[in-house]
């Protein structure tokens, strides 16, 4: 109910950013024990309907309580609680069904419907932030005071009050709510033709097979051992993103002036500052990462140079980053993966592993990849009374468990907030989130390189880990900066072409590889990179993966050292949900955002694997 929460969907998703899709060929199974049971949710078309319509008589009940908070004000907001916890249930089973398979139209329309609902859920409910303002903080506190069951509120209320400032009066938030579903355009449009009408070239690779390079076969051969084949897959592929440079140029803009629109009318600064209230996080958070990853870019060169070492190239290119460091086909299946999994999370203590235990073994997940079904990772929490589902695309590679370990992380989070809070404080930010899911994937590798047999069993470990440290740090930084970059162009009112943005993203790409300073050569080519992400369409969201695992690592290190109350105060976290503003409930759990520490943390952790990696080299000559 905060100002900027009018513009974001209801469904509470987390995606796995590795802007990966599936990438091998699907295993040959298809178990219902394997897929997740959405009967969980309803039973059949005539229970989604009939709770449709229940939703429908609530959002009726709120009408009624327009211009009667003062007198209403608990019970109102029982109401509005229940009429969001029912629209959340109704659109995550819209989502599940049509994620499933994406080609039946049944989900389509489902999804449609959802989308209709949660429209209709955010204009009834407009009134409520306006008239609570009106009644003032001095009001509000006297009626905390007489009504105790007021109290479950206070934080919600709380939060309201300060966003003061960047509300409208009625008529005002009900004509943005009106414009809820049109201002997510440019990225409907970016969606459409990206995934559905780009026309993709077709290469032939040194072995004489044909592949038509859409996405999912980019993530596939972008890692090819062979180097002339990465070389080819990246000109093809980002080639064919240059001949739409000026579309997505137009999309991207369109996206920047609609932040840019809604930061105006709701009185911020710029951008940046109405993304970061909507969980009231301190600008320092934002400033500290981009400068930490600026300082520590020597780090990220030194990673570089190993990996060129380790490949045996001397120039290395930007279409070398993906290649494996070491080649393994040892294949994990799934219970040998979940049992990797539960292993892992002993740290977590008895009672973390036994609900965990009992989850995985539910029908909780959909779990390999099939025609038609959507690519990806992510889980979904939002069903409050149900349980979370968790989507995968497994294929019994390592990266395959640390993907499944990854989600039921932010499954068993969504798990404690929703037995620790009520439905109103259960759901969480994304930038508590990802803490949740990537604690979980450090305490993977420790336990796995404490049962490794080999140097390249290690290897495989250790390697993986540095590559997600740097995807999902280093990476997601640069993302960050380029993003603070387009949108403070904009929000100064500057226009900005597609070769524009193309330009901006070359000079923090070469920047951040070590261009000058002879680490990596970047053709110009591959700075249409931007145009491939599409959580650029999301303002200021990326950044949230680089302060989530710098977060995890420190959490995970202290769990693993066993440090008096640490464990305590991190599942404390996990258990608040939304209870309290994300910032603080990370602090309060031992780790500010906001300081040099966790960031500098992670870099020397980063620079620990490298020691081991390159001992390991030594050892054997190399």
């Amino acid at each position: 109910m905060t100002p900027s929460a009018l513009k974001r969907p209801l469904l509470f998703s987390l995606l796995a950013f590795s802007l990966a899709t599936a990438s091998a060929a699907p295993v040959p199974t298809d178990r219902q024990a394997d897929r997740w049971d959405l009967t969980a949710l309803y039973q059949n078309d005539a229970a989604f309907d009939a709770d449709a319509k229940k939703l429908s008589a609530q959002l009726q009940q709120l009408g009624a309580c327009k211009g009667q908070l003062g007198a209403r004000l608990k019970s109102c907001l029982d109401l509005y609680a229940e009429a969001r916890k029912r629209v959340n249930t109704l659109t995550t089973y819209a989502a599940q069904y049509y994620d499933q398979d994406t080609g039946d139209s049944k989900g389509n329309q489902l999804n449609q419907r959802a989308a209709l609902l949660g429209n209709d859920f955010s204009q009834a409910t407009t009134f409520l932030q306006p008239e609570i303002l009106a009644l003032g903080s001095k009001r509000i506190d006297a009626m905390l005071a007489k009504d105790k069951g007021l109290q479950l509120y206070r934080f919600q209320l709380s939060n309201m009050l300060r966003s003061a400032p960047h509300t409208l009066d009625a008529a005002g938030e009900q004509l943005v709510a009106q414009f809820g579903l049109a201002t997510g355009s440019a990225a409907s449009v970016y969606r459409t033709l990206a995934n559905a009408e780009i026309p993709w070239p077709t290469v032939k690779l040194s072995d004489g097979k044909e592949v038509r390079l859409d996405q999912a076969a980019y993530t596939k051969y972008r890692d090819d051992d062979n180097r002339a084949d990465r070389k080819l897959v990246f000109d093809a592929f980002f080639g064919k993103w240059k001949e739409y440079e000026r579309t997505f140029g137009e999309t991207l803009y369109g996206q920047l002036k609609t932040d840019a629109a809604y930061a105006k009318v709701r009185r911020y600064a710029d951008s940046q500052n109405a993304a970061l209230d909507a969980d009231n996080l301190p600008p320092a958070v934002y400033q500290t990462l981009i400068a930490q990853t600026n300082a520590n870019l020597p780090t990220l060169h030194r990673y570089f140079k190993l990996r060129a070492r380790m490949l045996g190239i001397k120039d290395l290119a930007y279409y070398d980053i993906y290649a494996p460091l070491l080649k393994s086909d040892r294949t994990f299946p799934l219970a040998e993966g979940k049992q990797m999994m539960l292993d892992s999370a002993a740290p977590l203590g008895p009672d973390y592993v036994k609900a965990l235990t009992a989850a995985v073994d539910a029908r909780w997940m959909d779990v390999y990849p099939r025609p038609r079904k959507v690519a990806g990772a992510y889980m979904n929490g939002d069903a409050y009374d149900v349980h979370p589902f968790v989507l995968l695309n497994y294929t019994d590679n390592y990266e395959a468990v640390s993907t499944l370990t990854h989600e039921w992380g932010h499954a068993m989070h969504s798990v404690l907030a929703n037995k620790a809070q009520p439905s109103i404080y259960a759901p969480y930010s994304i930038f508590v989130a990802e803490i949740a899911s990537t604690t979980n994937e450090a305490l993977l590798l420790d336990a796995r390189l404490k049962q490794a047999k080999d140097d390249d069993e290690r290897l495989l470990y250790l390697g993986a880990a540095l590559e997600n440290l740097r995807g999902t740090f280093f990476r997601q930084a640069m993302f960050a900066e380029f993003e603070a970059a387009i949108h403070g162009r904009v929000d100064k009112g500057e226009s900005l072409t597609g070769e524009e943005i193309t330009a901006i993203y070359a000079g923090i790409l070469k920047r951040y590889h070590g261009e000058a300073q002879g680490v990596m050569t970047i053709d110009p080519a591959y700075a249409l990179e931007w145009a491939y992400v599409p959580h650029f369409y999301h303002g200021y969201y990326v950044f949230q993966y680089a302060t989530s695992i710098a977060a995890a690592q420190d959490f995970a290190q202290r769990i693993l050292d066993k440090e008096p109350g640490a464990l305590a105060a991190y599942l404390k976290m996990l258990g608040s949900g939304g209870s309290a503003y994300p910032y603080e409930l990370v602090k309060a759990a031992g780790v500010d955002l906001a300081s040099p520490k966790p960031y500098q943390a992670l870099v020397a952790r980063m620079n620990g694997i490298m020691d081991q990696i390159e001992a390991i080299q030594s050892r054997r000559g190399k």
